[in-house]
């Protein structure tokens, strides 16, 4: 059998692909190195060598709240803001389905009837009937580009990556989401403790008021002690709207984070002093590395970015194009199908940019610097996270420290009280004294509410910090190729 010669197009064709075999490795584009100084331990994490456990999926258990567990678990399935972030994912998902189909060869199929008349006239001026034509025809079609250079395939990469970082964006969502649920529910029961607190004070300015008018009605007593007592009465009766109006609205912050409105919840609360206190451990630092979604994302955006510049970078070389089409044409529908009336045609086409104003080469500049951009955000990001997790340890630990001496100081302040409401009872006492001595147990009660406040908000942040309340390994998008 004699071998057919190729024909230039197909000669061209093969010589490419040879060329773009040898140099594949060439324009193959790697992550940059991130060049990150990660500690090998917290400053205060209060351990030589720190615990390598990472924080529960269910972290808020460890508070052993059964109203928060309830809104936690609401929060992750109703939440808004994390319905949007999935419904990110399917538009990243479906924009790599997009940007992959490019790797596959295009193919269509169709049919067509024709009919047309010749004209009747002719240049001697006769004329005659005309002649009607009809045709029909089947054919199928297909268009493919070889990808030499891997421009389609590292645009594929790259929407894959995004596609990845929209999940990790999700994740990033939701451990927010849940952190703020956590701190708005601290803030109801530290609202709550303080009305109790404000309205235990009220009751005692009230005894030290009738105890001062009772001195007054017999003489030991002057207007100006009872002037000043109702001043102290008033002033605790003005911080409880204020308070309540704290309440209120974090129960409606929490409401928005159920997406439920505020007129349809109901937040029992209680106290901060029936929350237990987990003990976070906070690992390593290079675990926050793979624990926090944040960093994650953006990891995966950089990687999108450096695919962007092997695609801009292979936009220097040709293009290839296949392209064929081949099916059955006939004057008769009834011999459509037959061999004589098959026809095909193949044509293969190379384009390359010469000069194009400089639109390739500002383009790949262009990737170059996003690339660029978004490896210092990385860098940034992972900085900002072993600064978010010593911020939240100082802070644990200091308020803690802080809890304690103010449970001192609430101690001997209620000491003091007592005893001078006793001698102003037996009529002893200074009413500088009483009133000094109930001001300072007042501010101490109420500092002590916002102390224990401030120290479970801390290891709120110290779960967020460390990523906890998501599953590190993630699966990744599923290549629709």
């Amino acid at each position: 059998m004699p071998v057919k010669r190729l024909s230039p197009v197909w000669r061209t064709v093969v010589a490419f692909a040879i060329a773009a075999s040898s140099t594949g490795c060439i324009l193959t584009s790697d992550l940059p190195d991130p060049a990150l100084d990660v500690p090998r331990g917290y400053k205060f994490s209060g351990s030589a060598q720190p615990d390598r456990a990472t924080p529960s999926l269910d972290w808020w258990r460890g508070f052993r709240s059964r109203e928060l567990t309830q809104l936690m678990e609401e929060a992750q399935a109703v939440n808004l803001d994390i319905a949007a972030a999935s419904s990110r994912i399917r538009q990243a998902d479906a924009q790599a389905r997009i940007t992959g189909a490019a790797l596959l060869p295009s193919v269509s199929g169709g049919g067509q009837e024709t009919y047309s008349r010749n004209s009747g006239s002719s240049s001697s001026g006769l004329t005659n009937s005309g002649r009607e034509i009809v045709t029909y025809s089947s054919s199928l079609s297909a268009s493919y580009e070889l990808d030499f250079w891997g421009k389609n395939r590292d645009a594929a990469l790259s929407a894959e990556e995004t596609a990845t970082a929209s999940r990790f964006d999700r994740d990033t969502v939701a451990l927010t989401t849940l952190a703020a649920v956590g701190n708005a529910y601290f803030q109801v029961l530290a609202a709550q403790d303080r009305i109790k607190t404000a309205e235990r004070n009220i009751a005692s300015a009230q005894r030290i008021l009738d105890a001062i008018q009772s001195r007054l009605s017999t003489g030991t007593g002057t207007d100006l002690d009872l002037a000043q007592q109702q001043s102290v009465l008033a002033n605790q009766r003005a911080a409880v709207p204020l308070l309540r109006q704290t309440l209120q609205q974090n129960s409606n912050a929490l409401a928005l984070l159920v997406a439920r409105p505020p007129a349809s919840i109901r937040i029992n609360g209680g106290s901060l002093n029936a929350i237990s206190s987990p003990r976070v451990t906070a690992g390593l630092p290079s675990d926050l590395l793979t624990q926090r979604p944040d960093i994650r994302r953006q990891e995966a955006r950089l990687a999108a970015a450096t695919a962007n510049v092997g695609s801009a970078r292979a936009q220097f070389f040709p293009t290839i194009q296949l392209t064929g089409s081949g099916g059955y044409q006939s004057a008769a529908l009834a011999s459509l199908f037959q061999p004589n009336a098959a026809f095909f045609n193949l044509v293969g086409g190379l384009t390359q940019p010469i000069f194009d104003g400089g639109r390739i080469r500002g383009n790949f500049n262009l990737t170059q610097a996003q690339q660029d951009e978004l490896l210092q955000t990385y860098r940034k990001t992972v900085v900002s996270a072993f600064t978010d997790v010593e911020n939240a340890l100082v802070a644990i630990r200091q308020t803690t420290e802080r809890l304690r001496l103010l449970r001192e100081v609430l101690t001997a302040s209620r000491r003091a009280f007592e005893l001078s409401e006793q001698q102003l009872r037996a009529g002893t006492a200074d009413i500088v004294t009483v009133l000094n001595t109930q001001l300072t147990l007042f501010q101490a009660e109420d500092a002590l509410s916002q102390a224990q406040l401030s120290r479970f908000l801390a290891i709120i942040s110290l779960y967020q910090a460390l990523g906890g309340g998501w599953e590190p390994n993630m699966e990744r998008p599923v290549n629709a190729l």
